[in-house]
């Protein structure tokens, strides 16, 4: 047994029964013919996932759900910690809140997700928000009902984080967002500490959920008609390894990819340092698998990507890409990059836009580096003005935006296999995406949305390309 295997736990009969007196509580409480929760998520799809399982619980507490805190009896952020952005958001939306409490005082405002598990975040929320009454962080998740009802009962505000206890919960009722699209996480937490990341710390250390159970899931999920399932966790090339008996991320989504149906499966997010042959060859000869590959490089610099701790180099990187594309048909690459990393210099960062050009992308997230309290990276000497960083940022988006183009314009005439996802409100074109995670806007009926079509391909823009149903 490895040392690290913690067992999984089921979401207790106890939150089955918090469950049912917030039910009675809200019968009570409630403004309107049936009690409303207002739910707005920000950051990465984990916080997606977790979002789903908050909704869960509530229906089966009686909720409904507005499309507006202004409806709601009970009011949700659930929070990224990973972008300084994403904080400014959050705190600037709370605040707006202050008017509706104030308007009607029988309204619970909460907070959870990764901010609440940062001390000088809780804090903040606790001495300048005295009109938020309830907040947790990603370790609370299993007993949200409790802190809900004590919350609802005494009247007091609650503020719990810190608490990770280093288990898996199971059991949790989810409510989708989607009836085709769905995310299934099948680990949790972090054991790398990339200098400039708070993941480790507001995650805790990788915890990986038992393979029946993702099996089970994966299933029933692709009997309900999802045809878009994403694997979800902060590394899923490290999957398995605090299992009792450990399994490969690649001999998971083999077990997955055997499941009859019409689906496309994809994962997020992969290391470098840990995407193995196995796992290439696994996506080769999938059936359902997405020819996808996601694959963050951060830098194309070594001595920028010690800095990080990212435990893999240029060379490494570039033989797996390589490894990749001779293996994969059709494979659409992407990747994330953090423009101006501490101690950064043009040369370092002339590597990265080398590299950028040698392998290709489809598309790239690009971030300028956001320092984030108390990771290693915050401490690091910073020389580069902002405005200098801006410019690189820009370098790098019309290298990128070039490659872009003509990787679409190469795709025209060609014939593709697309899951239709939305309509465009304004023009009534419709939303489609490729298995290789491209874009494709069409003329076609509402009704298509939510099934796969063939199209073919007969214009590029830049990140889109636009075709017609054959």
């Amino acid at each position: 047994m490895a040392d690290t295997f913690i067992k999984a736990e089921q979401l207790s009969e106890k939150q089955s029964e918090y469950m049912k007196l917030i039910a009675e509580i809200m019968e009570i409480r409630k403004r309107g013919e049936k009690p409303l929760a207002f739910i707005r998520t920000y950051g990465c799809q984990q916080n997606v996932a977790d979002s789903e399982k908050i909704k869960g619980m509530l229906a089966q507490a009686g909720f409904d759900f507005a499309d507006s805190p202004d409806d709601a009896d009970f009011i949700l952020f659930n929070t990224c910690a990973v972008r300084e952005h994403a904080e400014d958001r959050v705190f600037g939306n709370v605040g707006a809140l202050k008017n509706l409490k104030r308007r009607h005082p029988q309204i619970l405002i909460a907070l959870c997700g990764c901010m609440m598990e940062q001390e000088h975040i809780a804090n903040c929320i606790y001495n300048s928000f005295p009109f938020v009454g309830l907040v947790f962080g990603t370790h609370s998740l299993h007993h949200f009902p409790e802190l809900l009802y004590s919350a609802l009962v005494d009247g007091k505000r609650v503020f719990e984080r810190g608490n990770d206890d280093k288990k898996i919960y199971e059991g949790f009722p989810v409510r989708r967002d989607g009836n085709f699209k769905g995310w299934l996480p099948i680990m949790y937490g972090c054991n790398n500490f990339c200098t400039y990341c708070i993941v480790p710390y507001v995650r805790g250390r990788e915890r990986s959920r038992e393979k029946d159970i993702i099996l089970s899931e994966a299933h029933n999920m692709i009997t309900a008609g999802f045809k878009d399932i994403t694997l979800l966790g902060q590394n899923v090339n490290s999957y398995g390894k605090t299992l009792e008996h450990p399994v490969t991320f690649a001999e998971l989504i083999r077990e997955i990819d055997e499941i009859d149906g019409d689906y496309w499966l994809r994962f997020m997010t992969s290391h470098p340092k840990d995407c193995s042959k196995e796992l290439i060859d696994a996506i080769a000869n999938g059936t359902h698998i997405s020819k996808h590959l996601h694959l963050p490089f951060q830098s194309g610099s070594d001595r920028i990507l010690k800095a990080m701790n990212r435990h893999y180099d240029r060379k490494k990187y570039l033989e797996t890409i390589a490894y990749a594309k001779e293996k994969i048909d059709g494979l659409s690459l992407t990747s994330d990059i953090i423009v101006g990393f501490p101690g950064e210099t043009y040369e370092d960062f002339k590597q990265t836009l080398s590299l950028i050009r040698e392998v290709e992308f489809t598309s790239l997230f690009t971030f300028i580096f956001s320092p984030r309290k108390g990771t290693p990276a915050e401490k690091f000497d910073d020389p580069v003005s902002a405005e200098e960083k801006g410019k690189w940022f820009q370098e790098l988006l019309d290298v990128q935006e070039e490659i872009a183009a003509k990787r679409c314009a190469s795709m025209v005439g060609q014939q593709e296999r697309v899951l239709i996802e939305g309509v465009k409100e304004k023009t009534g074109e419709l939303n489609a995406r490729t298995s290789g995670n491209i874009i494709v806007e069409l003329q076609g009926d509402r009704s298509l949305v939510g099934s796969f079509q063939n199209v073919k391909i007969t214009k590029a823009r830049n990140w889109i390309l636009k075709g017609e149903l054959i």
